[in-house]
């Protein structure tokens, strides 16, 4: 029979490979539907992440005046505004003023809580509505009446006292009668994670309650709201007071940053999840590679009489590709639909519930990248079987029957691989938020599929070199991992990817619950106590080592400062590293003192003597320090209290923030605010902790010094831990989808072998192999490479999470020994199971059917 080469004819035109493609398609998608799955699986979770973010991010655009509070907020740390000031504010349009600091409220029977304080004038809100049971005028809520301010606060705090609408609480020296309970507040996403709950009062109430102290910790907020309430007039309001008042220091926001953490946050946790929904696709992409080559293996006799009726090797490539392309499609718009829907169910199924402003709508960007990623996955996973097609005569395809060759691509499809790879890699890393964890995803995906490769070879020439055992089980189940055609490299390629992620999720998020739920660090502090007035300082240490003789109390002073130039250049100029941007985004703590903090060690210059009276210096930390371009000598600028501070760096340090302890970004020289108003801020480290006796001293500490706060450690991170278990179970949403393509992916790798299988049971059964023994010898097998395969997983995903948590967290690291246990147990049972299942239909085959057409 003749071959034609494609030098014999010319090349068929896009039309004829459309064509074939679709008419072949006309028999069914059969060996296709783990291949449409798993392409849809990844864009679904690519194109839902994408879509959900760009709904939240257009509320909150939208909804961006109510959530500031206006047009534009001025907000200062620890001081009001100045008489001109104001007077600035109020020429340009209506002006609110509100005051937050924490405080702790007292109940009738004594029992004591911790509650972050509001302070509102007359016109709050600008913007938006405040919602509270029962419903009420502001003026009316917060008026003073029978000797009693009024206050709203939520529902947390009268479960946590045990109170009522119309009891009488104090805070400070003020009384107060709760009248009703906030429900919600326009303004809340503004300010960030509370520690504790909201309690709102009047303004005239907090000056009452005189916690007002010098150097109280305590954020005044001015909302403007401008009569042409666009951007511009909001930009040119914000640069005539950056122009006019420039020693001001206060934080501005507008309507476009209303909430600029929570903005960081939900770009750099949606990069997250992406990443995660990109790692289920690629996951899928081997999934994809095996359906192309089991597709080609069962198209043998198709392709030899394409050949042979003339068609060339790049016809036939062609062909395949086009089918396989179109399927991909098909799979990626199964998943951009699904994806598409994600916010408006997620509106629909929880509604008022959401806490953030979400705009469910069709975002075509988000849908676009998402298409864009599947069909890039489909064509370079596609790519290297589909080639296998070009070159090779009809005889040796034929003779594929009962032979297995590996081949290798011709040049041109490497090229084409490594072209498409790349365009998938640039894709990935140029649209990432944060190019550096993308391009370490990027780097660790290529280095976990190489080692998977490298682990299936090594596997298959170890069981190629071991001695023949006696037992026939084990003899059959050592050979069929390294005979030709095995499904070793499928199964460890499937599975190994899967567990991969599954293993890196499960120890971040052990390690998060570890950090934030479980357990304090050793010595961590009991207590933390802030806005100790400078001249009580002495005697407030001296009363807790009364209290507590045992405990260790640490106490410094505290200012509150905002970085506003660096080196010359002014803040916003600057050009930080992601991990150091926060610092330059609103006030920081600040200290002085004449001896290296606890918790930190100078790893660069010197620290000051004691005495020192020099030009002002500072200590910054080290890492921080190497985000901003910082080095020793450089200047720094600290807008504290309304005053430019400039001051030379001295030292650098390297601070355990782990230890909970008291440390700062920022230690100055004490010359630097001498004179400053300030207060103090304390912690108590008790050997030992109990209930009652933690009681006694929240409340011997609120009798004695009641413009004090006191924070329960505990209680401020089970705050944080909540949050942390809420944007946990996202991620395990987001790993179920990989998990979930893991499945299939091994499910379709088993299944393209499964004609090998048929011949095998029916051959061995001929020769007098019985059910059992043929069970057991592919139950050994399926183990051994599950096994194999679970460790590596467990390798790789703890050392993934390892440099995830220490890295780019800043966190210390415990091995999950009980998750990686349950992983490789889990791994073991859906190798075995499924490898099983397809061979009990393997055993039913008849062996008259099969060994006709053998």
């Amino acid at each position: 029979m003749a071959v034609i080469t494609d030098n014999a004819a010319p090349t068929r035109g896009p039309s004829l490979a459309l064509r074939y493609a679709l008419r072949e398609m006309r028999g069914g998608l059969s060996g296709f539907y783990v291949f449409i799955a798993c392409i849809a699986l990844g864009v679904l979770a690519i194109a839902g992440v994408g879509s959900v973010a760009a709904s939240l991010s257009d509320g909150l655009a939208r909804e961006g005046r109510t959530l500031l509070g206006g047009d534009v907020a001025f907000s200062l740390m620890q001081r009001e505004a100045k008489p001109d000031e104001i007077a600035f504010l109020r020429q340009r349009g209506d002006v609110s003023v509100a005051a937050t600091l924490r405080g702790m409220v007292r109940a009738p029977d004594g029992n004591l809580a911790l509650v972050e304080m509001k302070a509102v004038d007359s016109a709050y809100p600008l913007l938006g509505g405040l919602k509270l049971t029962p419903d009420m005028p502001v003026s009316d809520l917060l008026v003073e009446r029978d000797g009693a301010y009024g206050a709203a606060t939520d529902t947390t705090l009268l479960a946590r006292l045990g109170l009522k609408l119309g009891d009488r609480v104090t805070v400070g020296s003020a009384t107060f009668q709760i009248r009703s309970v906030v429900d919600s507040e326009p303004d809340k996403l503004a300010g960030g994670v509370g520690f504790a709950p909201r309690f709102l009062v009047s303004e005239d109430a907090l000056r009452a309650t005189a916690l007002l102290q010098p150097g109280s910790l305590v954020r005044w907020i001015y909302r403007v709201r401008l009569a042409d309430g666009g951007e511009r007039a909001a930009k040119a309001l914000t640069d005539d007071a950056r122009s006019q008042l420039p020693q001001a220091g206060w934080e501005i926001r507008s309507r476009d940053n209303a909430s600029p953490q929570l903005e960081r946050s939900i770009t750099r946790f949606t990069q997250f999840l992406t990443l995660v929904g990109l790692a289920a696709l690629l996951v899928g992409g081997v999934g994809v590679a095996n359906a192309v080559k089991s597709h080609i293996d069962r198209r043998r006799e198709v392709i030899a009489a394409l050949k042979a009726l003339g068609a060339t090797g790049r016809d036939v490539f062609a062909m395949y590709l086009t089918q396989v392309m179109v399927l991909a499609g098909v799979g990626s718009l199964i998943g951009l639909a699904l994806g598409a829907a994600l916010p408006f169910a997620i509106v629909g199924l929880l509604g008022n519930l959401l806490p953030l402003p979400v705009v469910p709508a069709l975002h075509p960007g988000a849908l676009a990248l998402s298409l864009l990623y599947g069909l890039l996955t489909a064509l370079a996973f596609g790519l290297w079987p589909l080639a296998r097609v070009h070159d090779v005569p009809v005889a040796a395809l034929f003779r594929d029957a009962a032979h297995t060759e590996t081949r290798r691509p011709q040049t041109r499809y490497l090229v084409w691989m490594v072209l498409v790879v790349s365009v998938l890699i640039a894709v990935v890393i140029g649209l990432a938020y944060d190019k550096r964890v993308a391009a370490i995803f990027v780097l660790s995906s290529v280095l976990v599929f190489a080692l998977l490769r490298g682990i299936a070879s090594v596997l298959m020439s170890i069981a190629r070199k071991l001695p023949r055992p006696g037992l026939t089980m084990l003899r059959l189940a050592i050979a069929n991992i390294h005979r030709p055609g095995a499904l070793t490299p499928s199964v460890v390629m499937s599975l190994g990817l899967g567990l991969t992620v599954l293993v890196t999720i499960t120890q971040i998020d052990g390690n998060l619950r570890r950090q934030f739920i479980a357990s304090l660090p050793d010595k961590a502090p009991s207590f933390y106590f802030i806005d100790i007035p400078s001249t009580e300082a002495d005697r407030f240490g001296a009363f807790l080592k009364e209290k507590q003789p045992q405990s260790t109390v640490e106490e410094v002073p505290m200012l509150r400062g905002r970085i506003v130039g660096a080196r010359g250049v002014k803040a916003e100029d600057l050009k930080p590293s992601s991990d150091a941007e926060w610092v330059l985004q609103s006030d920081r703590g600040i200290s002085y003192t004449d001896e290296v903090p606890r918790g930190s060690k100078v790893v660069e210059g010197a620290w000051w003597p004691k005495g020192y009276s020099g030009p002002p210096l500072v200590s910054f930390e080290k890492k921080l320090a190497d985000g901003l371009g910082l080095k020793l000598g450089d200047d720094v600028v600290v807008n504290v209290l309304g005053r430019d501070i400039t001051a030379k760096i001295g030292s650098l340090r390297s601070v355990d923030w782990q230890s909970l302890g008291i440390n700062f970004v920022l230690v100055f020289s004490p010359n630097a605010f001498r004179g400053a108003p300030h207060t103090h801020i304390a912690t108590l480290t008790e050997p030992q902790t109990a209930p009652a006796q933690d009681a006694a001293l929240v409340k011997a500490v609120a009798d004695a010094f009641p413009m004090v706060t006191t924070v329960r450690v505990r209680e401020a991170l089970d705050t944080v831990g909540t949050v942390v278990t809420n944007l946990t179970l996202a991620i395990r949403g987001a790993s179920a989808v990989t998990l979930l393509s893991a499945i299939l992916v091994l499910g379709g790798a088993l299944a393209a072998g499964h004609r090998h299988r048929v011949y095998d049971a029916v051959i061995l059964k001929t020769l007098g192999a019985t059910r059992a023994r043929l069970l057991g010898a592919y139950a050994l097998e399926y183990l051994m490479i599950g096994f194999a395969t679970a460790v590596f997983g467990v390798l790789a995903g703890s050392v993934a999470a390892w440099l995830i948590v220490t890295r780019l967290m800043n966190l210390g690291f415990v091995w999950q020994s009980g998750s990686a246990a349950g992983v490789v147990l889990a791994a073991l049972i859906v190798t075995v199971g499924l490898g099983l299942l397809g061979t009990l239909v393997a055993l039913t085959q008849k062996p008259a059917t099969v060994l006709r057409n053998l």
